[in-house]
Parts: structure tokens; sequence; C-alpha cells
């Protein structure tokens, strides 16, 4: 029954999302294709693992225990956080600080997760930065 609840929600967030997809507004450069094909798309996508999911769903699914649960609830607020204070501390810095905790989580050592968080962050700023040309949230260091 979990399976079909999770359908059901699920479908319910495919319409949503193809719905705010639909109400995005046209750019005067616009390109052939528009702003809300890309997301209408990925709606479609969920939709259609949601209905999956209603139709065929596991004989027997086994739910995480409850340390496993928290550890979900943990790296959701990562990634809250993350969005949080983007703004504030920059993109390297919270970069950083989530790609670690979550190489940390994945079950590196935390020596480990943060050489791998930090050079996470840095090899993507170089690549947005300066390869594609992107503009990135500027923290405290100015960069």
């Amino acid at each position: 029954m979990s399976d079909r609840i999770m359908g059901g929600i699920g479908l319910v967030l495919a319409a949503f999302y193809i719905w705010a997809a639909t109400i995005i507004p046209e750019s005067f450069m616009a390109d052939v294709v528009g702003p809300a094909t890309f997301p209408i798309v990925i709606g479609a996508i969920i939709a259609l693992c949601s209905v999956w999911f209603i139709f065929r769903p596991d004989p027997e699914p086994t739910w995480p225990s409850l340390n496993r649960l928290a550890e979900i609830g943990f790296a959701i607020a990562v990634c809250l956080l993350y969005a949080v204070l983007l703004p504030k501390l920059g993109f390297l810095i919270c970069t950083a600080l989530a790609s670690g905790y979550m190489s940390w989580r994945l079950g590196g050592t935390p020596f480990g997760a943060a050489l791998t968080g930090v050079g996470l962050a840095v090899g993507i700023w170089v690549i947005f930065k300066h390869v594609l040309g992107l503009s990135l949230a500027v923290g405290p260091l100015g960069i």
C-alpha cells in the first residue's frame, strides 16, 4: 500500500510541476522549445514513474530503520540549509560544506570527506565559472 500512496503523491506532484511549468513567462529572447519544455518533460517522467508504483507495487516493501530515516531527514535538512545559506555564504563555502557532509554520511572518513567537499566545490566552481561562464553566488571570500 505504501508504494501506491507514494505513486499517488508523485502524480499530484507531477501535475503541480507541469502546471507550474505552463505559467513560466516567455522571454523576449525565447528559443524554439521555450522555457517550459524541460520542466514539462521532467513532470511527465515523474508521472510515468508514479503510475508504475501504483500499478506495479512491491509485494513486501522494506522500510528503513528509524536511524536510517533520521539520516535521510538530515540529508534533506542539509539540502534546505544549502539553499538558504547559498546567498549568504556563497557557492564555494556552501558546496564544500554540503558535499563534505554528504560524503561523510555516505561512508567516508571525516578527513577524506572534507577533502572531497573542498575538491568538489572548487572543481564545480572552476567548470561553472570559467568554462561555462555562469555567475554563481558570491560569498564573503569575494569569489
